[in-house]
């Protein structure tokens, strides 16, 4: 076989200049059919390696009968069934090159995306535990959503899973926008959609204040929000690499300092920043409502002896003088807030610790005065004596309340102490 640069010079010599085959052969030192099989080529010449067998030739009937039956059968199960003695690369390789022939594809096709009609919602967990004070650490939630056309990234920590931790790190996102798109797409995160892959109560509320419709992602169809999970790979890889976060609030901290540079580099599919691309996403978008949509934790609790309320495994202390009454608890993302009839009754700043207690010492010390004052009525009152005398009762009674009448062996007016 001739190299490719021999091929080229023939066709060149033969083709442009006019020299005759048998001169081609003399120059290029080759033989004539040589030349002319290159003549007739109209493609340059390729060295193809004649196929070896593989390990896995001989096992590939059994593979192909398991795959017809059982699709989805994973490699490692395949092996087991046919005794596969060798290496899983090998097989795993022929296994992902023959499985779509019995279970299909599923093509994902490409959707475009208008400007402020669509914003993707996920929860990221970076792998780093987050300091939460006390000696305490977690993987944290982070909050990402990510607006669909201007591909603009808007992401924050949040204490929690819950949905009105969820919620409230949604309006806060959005306040930074300044505008919320026509659509919000979630998959069926537990505090957003029901098993049924329908919105929850307090999430189709807040999507209802905000006259804007919750879409929920079909189940088990990671690409539905696929542009968020890409952007959650990237949080990932680039922003948490080399980094080290004090608590919650430095890790915002670094992360809004972060995403204004992520926001200012260009995307390849859109020609332009997102930063740039902005100003007509949000042009198209719908303005915030008026009144702010209901988020945070809330509750309503009798307030026990010990004059506390607990809110994600934290307990606050409020107002001992409200004990006994009821009090509504709400927790936004910063601070905890515990009203009793419109009167507020505790404020405190939240804790995202797992476990805890937050004491404010004016409570501690109102505790202590109706503690004292207490004591004090009780030694004022006279001490009464809970023994009685007991009640002399004539037998003849009872017999007259049971209708019995005891004939002889029995003195009637007999007396016994009930």
């Amino acid at each position: 076989m001739i190299a490719v640069e021999q091929w080229a010079e023939i066709r060149r010599l033969h083709n442009s200049e006019g020299v005759p085959i048998k001169e081609i052969s003399r120059r290029l030192g080759i033989a004539r059919n040589t030349v002319r099989s290159a003549l007739a080529s109209s493609e340059p010449p390729k060295y193809t390696r004649a196929r070896k067998g593989s390990l896995v030739d001989a096992y590939e009937p059994e593979i192909r009968k398991l795959l017809a039956e059982y699709p989805t059968m994973p490699a490692t199960v395949l092996a087991e069934r046919i005794g596969w003695p060798h290496s899983m690369t090998v097989l795993k390789d022929r296994v992902r090159a023959i499985r779509p022939e019995y279970r299909g594809v599923d093509p994902a096709d490409r959707i475009e995306h208008k400007p402020g009609d669509t914003t993707q919602c996920d929860l990221w967990f970076p792998k780093s535990p987050i300091p939460l004070g006390g000696g305490q650490s977690a993987q944290m939630p982070v909050l990402v959503m990510t607006l669909a056309f201007s591909r603009f990234i808007s992401a924050t920590m949040i204490p929690s899973r819950t949905a009105g931790d969820i919620l409230a790190g949604m309006w806060l996102l959005l306040g930074q926008l300044g505008a919320v798109t026509h659509r919000l797409w979630w998959d069926r995160e537990s505090a957003i959609a029901t098993s049924a892959g329908k919105p929850t109560i307090d999430a189709a509320a807040f999507a209802g204040t905000l006259s804007s419709k919750l879409v929920i992602a079909p189940p088990r169809d990671p690409e539905f929000k696929g542009m968020v999970e890409r952007h959650n790979g990237y949080l990932g890889g680039s922003f948490m690499a080399g980094r080290q976060f004090a608590g919650p609030d430095d890790f915002n901290a670094q992360l809004t300092e972060w995403l204004a540079t992520a926001n200012s580099r260009t995307v390849r599919v859109l020609g332009a920043r997102p930063v740039d691309a902005l100003a007509e996403d949000r042009g198209s978008m719908l303005d915030l409502p008026p009144i702010a949509p209901t988020t945070g934790i809330r509750s309503t609790v009798r307030l026990a002896r010990d004059y506390y309320v607990r809110i994600d495994s934290v307990d606050y202390s409020v107002d001992p003088r409200v004990i006994g009454r009821l009090v509504e608890v709400v927790a936004s993302l910063q601070t905890v807030t515990v009203t009793c009839a419109g009167d507020v009754v505790a404020e405190h700043q939240r804790s995202w610790s797992r476990r805890g207690t937050v004491t404010s010492p004016e409570h501690v010390e109102l505790a202590k005065q109706l503690r004292v004052e207490y004591w004090d009525r009780a030694r004022q009152q006279p001490a009464t004596s809970s023994f009685t005398d007991p009640v002399v009762r004539s037998l003849s009674d009872y017999d007259d309340l049971y209708d019995v009448d005891f004939l002889g062996g029995v003195a009637l007016g007999s007396e016994v102490s009930a």
